[in-house]
């Protein structure tokens, strides 16, 4: 029976922690990770109508976009509106994770589900950005050793590449030593060259646990002073935030309007400039993230897709002739909720996953 930390750990390999943005609140928020998860709900946020229905239907856990707790909270009462959210939830024994901008950027995340929907090819991030910097901890280590030291350096932190765990190099091979007076050698004596049997042994380091994973191997390692070295490694691509692609053919900026209308199932599409506009080249960037116009702009996009955008960013769309599609926020979100029940679906077919029924789009048309 899958528990709450099974998904949760299905859900931090498919968007890491790690890539979310660096204000936000990601990961398990509430909740028990050893109760069982046998019955999850995904929605775009915790309201007042998505809670009743959890409660109404027994679930187990919520797998929500928008967390909760997103600032600091001094109490939790039913006089408050976090509280009237979380207390009954907590009451329930129903937990509740988040993975909001980890889930916007990842691959076959919310932006990509935005690219598949309009059609583009040739998707890459419309916002780059490097990985987190590293070091290449490499260690002599006598061959009797080697299990004992590098256990040691995998408990500190150390041999973590992409979602793989206690990843290290080890090679065989002789080193020599001559201790001079005032040593005290493990193997060998004093004033005498040894050659010994040993392995070099190389793991992968985060910038943050180096001393850590340094003083983990000195005090595993037998010898007095044990051989080492640390090498910086080139930060490589980690990625990066919202998308931009190509349309096979142009398509008018007003025909796109009218197929993601239909696609995101929104009561009301804006757009700016003219709907005859021909667009090949569109950038991407879901929820509220009038920010990534420009970075849309120096990738060369005729139109710009986001939930909302403030009221002067529009205008600078509209000067630099590049066509805005504005579905609104919920409209931008809600079916990437959606398709990730359907993929915890597939990932654990013995559970019962739905998207909502009861959420629904505060903002209202007339």
């Amino acid at each position: 029976m899958p528990l709450v930390a099974d998904v949760c750990s299905y859900l931090d390999r498919f968007a890491p922690p790690g890539h979310a943005a660096d204000w936000d609140n990601v990961g398990l928020l509430v909740g028990d990770s050893s109760k069982p998860a046998d019955r999850i709900m995904t929605c775009l946020t915790i309201t007042p109508d998505v809670v009743s229905e959890a409660v109404d239907e027994r679930v187990e856990m919520f797998v929500t976009h928008h967390p909760v707790l997103f600032r600091g909270a001094k109490r939790l009462t039913s006089t408050s509106s976090e509280g009237r959210l979380l207390l009954p939830l907590i009451q329930a024994n129903i937990a509740v994770y988040s993975p909001h901008t980890a889930f916007d950027n990842c691959r076959g995340g919310i932006n990509d589900g935005l690219c598949s929907r309009l059609g583009l090819t040739n998707v890459t991030p419309l916002r780059k950005r490097d990985g987190k910097r590293e070091f290449k901890l490499v260690v002599f280590v006598p061959t009797a050793e080697l299990s004992k030291v590098s256990d040691a350096m995998f408990a500190a932190g150390a041999g973590h590449i992409g979602p793989y765990e206690q990843c290290s190099f080890r090679l065989p091979g002789v080193g020599t030593f001559l201790g001079t007076e005032g040593t005290n050698p493990t193997l060998g004596e004093r004033g005498r060259r040894e050659e010994v049997s040993e392995f070099r042994l190389e793991v992968v380091v985060p910038e943050g646990k180096v001393d850590v994973v340094i003083s983990a191997m000195r005090s595993a390692h037998s010898y007095e002073e044990p051989a080492f070295d640390v090498y910086p490694l080139r930060p490589g691509p980690s990625g990066g935030d919202g998308r931009i692609g190509d349309l096979p053919e142009p398509v008018a900026l007003g025909e796109i309007v009218q197929r993601m209308k239909v696609q995101l199932r929104s009561a009301t599409m804006q757009f700016v400039v003219d709907p005859m506009k021909p667009v090949t080249r569109i950038g991407v960037a879901c929820g509220a993230a009038g920010e990534f116009l420009k970075d849309a702009l120096k990738a060369g996009a005729d139109a710009f897709l986001t939930g909302e955008m403030r009221f002067h960013d529009l205008l600078t769309a509209e000067a630099e002739g590049v066509g805005v599609i504005l579905p609104g926020h919920y409209a931008s979100e809600r079916p990437g909720v959606e398709d990730l029940a359907g993929r915890l679906n597939s990932a654990f077919p013995s559970l019962t996953v739905w998207p909502s029924r009861r959420e629904h789009d505060p903002l209202q048309m007339v």
